[in-house]
């Protein structure tokens, strides 16, 4: 080995990676697969803490990014933000709305927080970043939003911006449409668009991530029991709130309004799975013959959002189904992430050679003058 590379620490194999708004990791899993190293987590919320080091170990996770240092922060080559999305999401804008208060970037708690991304870009200088928000985020407060965020990252940061809407229908059961954006910070002929996803029409069905109840399945307290597996009884509504979902729904059908569960079967697609569904599970209602319809657990939501495999259990549930279910509505699809991780891929690699083939230069020894 040349005596010039002897002086250069040596660099974990990858690329290096944060994972800012971190939820329980559905970028992290995309990342990772592809080769990426985590080496900062930040996540404010302690029960998507606690899923989080279970199943990825770590033993250190920031909390409130706000409250991080830049220089506490590690070198990286990717930022990675799936930052809060309530404050553009539709249905985050119709409750504050209707409470009076303010959303977009002008929601204090959450909004905001797009600028400590803002922050950590610019002091570090990352290869590239990829972030994760609702389809609402494009057209919030009529675009307005949207031109403070470009701004932002291509005008004040200097970075090449693409962008796109995925919807999740491609590789899961479920109709979630969600906004990636994919920043480089040296020019290069990177095209979003020219990533090829596999037709929604196509995409899998309800089958796949449901718990079968025939025995071929092992039973998973509290979410299956007996011989056979079946969904535990408590995952069927009770005839009160089934009534109630009726009702309701009868009531909105009637002003003409779209209000109203969705009740699937094993051969449909479901809508997207949301924070509220521990609430009454009236998105996703799976119909049961001579029984009330009854809620996904836990364990399917887990597979409906790409975090198991269908049939499935790797992925560790340690808190209570109100919690998984706010997780997992919350979270990002990993084989989404996963497929626009791999389009971005070749032009990671090449910056980081390109910075470890500089780094070497610099501190390569000058050769001694001669004396004579």
């Amino acid at each position: 080995m040349p005596a010039s590379l002897l002086t250069v620490p040596p660099r974990p194999e990858g690329f290096r990676f944060i994972d800012l708004f971190a939820g329980i990791g559905g970028m992290r899993r995309g990342f990772e697969a592809i080769g990426g190293q985590c080496v900062f987590t930040s996540e404010w919320d302690e029960k998507a803490q606690q899923t989080y080091r279970t199943n990825f170990g770590d033993e250190f996770i920031a909390g409130d990014i706000r409250r991080e240092a830049v220089g506490a922060i590690p070198e990286h080559d990717v930022l990675l933000a799936g930052f809060p999305c309530q404050p553009f999401s539709l249905a985050g804008v119709s409750k504050k709305n209707s409470l009076g208060r303010a959303h977009g970037f002008d929601c204090e708690t959450q909004g905001t927080l797009f600028f400590e991304i803002e922050r950590i870009l610019a002091a570090h200088r990352p290869a590239a970043f990829l972030l994760e928000n609702v389809k609402n985020l494009r057209g919030h407060d009529r675009g307005k939003t949207f031109e403070v965020i470009e701004h932002v990252l291509k005008e004040r940061l200097g970075y090449q911006l693409q962008w796109r809407v995925i919807d999740a229908k491609s590789f899961l059961p479920q109709h979630r449409e969600r906004i990636f954006l994919a920043g480089f910070r040296d020019g290069n002929d990177f095209d979003f668009s020219a990533l090829d996803l596999p037709d929604v029409a196509q995409g899998p069905r309800l089958s796949s991530i449901l718990h079968p109840e025939d025995g071929s399945e092992t039973a998973e307290a509290p979410f299956t029991e007996g011989p056979d597996a079946a969904v535990a009884a408590k995952y069927t509504l009770t005839p009160r709130l089934w009534e109630y979902l009726q009702e309701y729904s009868a009531k909105h059908k009637a002003l003409g309004n779209g209000f109203g569960f969705g009740l699937v079967t094993p051969d449909d697609t479901a809508r997207t799975l949301s924070a509220r569904y521990h609430k009454d599970g009236s998105e996703i209602l799976i119909r049961q013959a001579r029984r009330r319809p009854r809620r996904l657990t836990p364990r399917e939501c887990s597979r409906l959002m790409g975090f198991d495999q269908p049939g499935r259990a790797d992925w560790k549930i340690p808190v209570s189904d109100t919690q998984a279910y706010r997780q997992f509505g919350n979270a990002a699809a990993p084989p989404v992430v996963e497929a626009v991780a791999r389009h971005m891929q070749p032009w990671i690699e090449a910056a980081v050679t390109k910075k470890i083939r500089i780094s070497r230069r610099r501190v390569a020894p000058q050769p001694a003058l001669a004396l004579f």
